[in-house]
């Protein structure tokens, strides 16, 4: 992981959370996978059972992003922010 996309990724963190709206739910569920594969790499554990419909959406959106290196999750968190910062006005 190079230093630069380290830091490139804790400033889109903080910029996702400065945009004046709140991005879709397809939108943040994205974010969230990217975000957590680029911390914490495949994920794992039992998928939240069928009551659970957000857990398993988060679930699910991050299990499918399995095998992406961390600084590729953190290249497309940063581009996906990016986008989601230009067309916010």
């Amino acid at each position: 992981m190079t230093e630069n996309w380290s830091a490139r990724f804790e400033q889109a963190t903080k910029d996702v959370t400065a945009l004046s709206e709140a991005p879709d739910i397809p939108t943040k569920l994205r974010l969230y996978a990217l975000f957590k594969q680029s911390t914490n790499g495949d994920c794992g554990g039992d998928r939240p059972g069928m009551l659970d419909m957000a857990g398993r959406a988060k679930y699910d959106s991050w299990k499918a992003l399995a095998g992406l290196s961390k600084e590729e999750a953190m290249q497309a968190y940063v581009a996906l922010t990016e986008e989601l910062k230009a067309a916010d006005v």
